[in-house]
């Protein structure tokens, strides 16, 4: 293993980190369309839109050589742990945007697609970055396959999701507070403690902050487990707090949260959590509106037909896709490593589950005629569906894939 190559690539994923969050900005810029110049406004969103896509373009190539040097410097592809598969999540919904936008021509997508993008890696940060050999089960062609084509397929449901978003934002009502408005404030406030878990996570990360307990796990072995977040949750009962002079827990981790080193994800889930209502509860008395209603009058200039078109394209895309990658790879994987095509783990089941969501999907847009606000919905609630299999299925369930949960 060469550590000087991680932690070159480690550099470059972080750079690439702070390329993508700025293409956010400029891609948040366009959308404004302010005239800071002479020309017309159409002019300014053009420049800032390319300036935007640049930009993504250097993210994705300092990905790309993150990925080559991780895998060069430790010998197989970087994708056999939660750090490293949420890095490459990131990074086929990088590819994911390109893809659509070369079809579409949208920039204005960019705006939602690369905050995920930012998120997503920001998620990646709270698991263990170390690499390990890859145990026996791992040691597979299959896991390249499996992976990577689940990695893409996700990459592109979460442009359809953005795509999805966008046609909600931009029709739903705001002249009163229904059950839609709700619900759409509701994704949006959930937006935001994505956001509020960049921003706490980046400035702890800034200072340094850590603080290590020693507690008895779940399977009552002695355990260090050290936290990059002043710690709201504390472990499992009966922990001994080894840092000085940090704040101590308030409550503790529940038991029945078994995934792999799950009181600090516990903890970090509440951070994400506190920071995203306090950013919403700024921007209701800034804006002095809901964010919905001030988001709509940007996306005004999009048609909702074309909206509607791309996330329903996206998802064409990516489910056969992940037909390929999350069920039948990972079955002829399954039977090579384990001896059997399916043992209903966590895992397997909430595979199944997003893959009958999206047939659902695409059984009621072609026979059923749901376009437009329904579809969109469904295409919100995919992705929703995804995310929390990565990230609370790995939080609270302990199953044979425990092994890919990383630190």
């Amino acid at each position: 293993m060469n550590t000087q190559l991680i932690e070159l690539s480690n550099t470059f994923l972080f750079i690439a980190f702070f390329i993508y969050f700025l293409a956010g900005i400029i891609f948040f810029i366009s959308v404004v369309g302010r005239k800071w110049s002479n020309r017309d406004a159409d002019e300014h969103k053009r420049q800032w839109g390319r300036f935007g896509l640049i930009l993504t373009y250097m993210g994705l190539g300092l990905h790309l050589v993150f990925y080559i040097l991780r895998w060069t410097g430790q010998g197989h592809a970087p994708v056999s742990n939660m750090f490293e598969y949420m890095q490459f999540l990131a990074m086929m919904t990088a590819v994911g945007f390109v893809i659509i936008h070369k079809i579409y021509k949208i920039l204005s997508v960019g705006v939602f697609v690369l905050p995920l993008v930012v998120t997503l890696l920001g998620w990646a940060s709270v698991f263990d970055k170390t690499p390990q050999p890859l145990i026996p089960a791992l040691q597979s062609i299959w896991l390249k396959l499996h992976v990577s084509t689940v990695a893409l397929s996700q990459g592109i449901f979460a442009i359809s999701f953005a795509a999805g978003l966008m046609y909600i934002i931009r029709t739903v009502s705001q002249k009163r507070l229904d059950k839609k408005t709700f619900t759409l404030e509701a994704f949006l406030a959930i937006v935001l403690m994505l956001v509020g878990f960049i921003i706490t996570t980046s400035t702890f990360s800034g200072m340094g902050y850590e603080v290590t307990f020693e507690y008895t796990n779940e399977i009552d072995e002695l355990q260090e487990l050290t936290y990059h977040l002043p710690a709201i949750a504390g472990p499992y009962d009966g922990f001994t707090m080894l840092s000085e002079n940090r704040m101590n827990p308030i409550i503790h981790t529940p038991s029945w949260m078994q995934g792999v080193d799950a009181p600090r994800k516990f903890n970090t889930l509440i951070w994400s959590v506190l920071s995203g209502l306090i950013l919403y509860g700024l921007l209701l008395l800034i804006l002095r509106r809901r964010l919905g209603a001030a988001l709509q009058p940007l996306l005004s200039e999009i048609k909702p037909t074309l909206l509607d078109e791309m996330q329903y394209r996206g998802i064409a895309i990516a489910f056969p896709i992940f037909t390929l990658g999350a069920l039948i790879f990972a079955m002829i994987w399954a039977e090579e490593a384990w001896g059997r095509f399916w043992g209903w783990d966590p895992k397997e089941v909430w595979a199944l589950i997003t893959w009958l969501f999206y047939s659902a999907y695409l059984h009621l847009r072609l026979s059923k005629g749901w376009h437009g606000s329904k579809s969109a919905w469904l295409a919100v609630t995919g992705f929703i569906i995804i995310m929390f299999n990565l990230v609370f299925v790995n939080l609270i369930i302990a199953g044979l894939h425990t092994y890919a949960s990383g630190g």
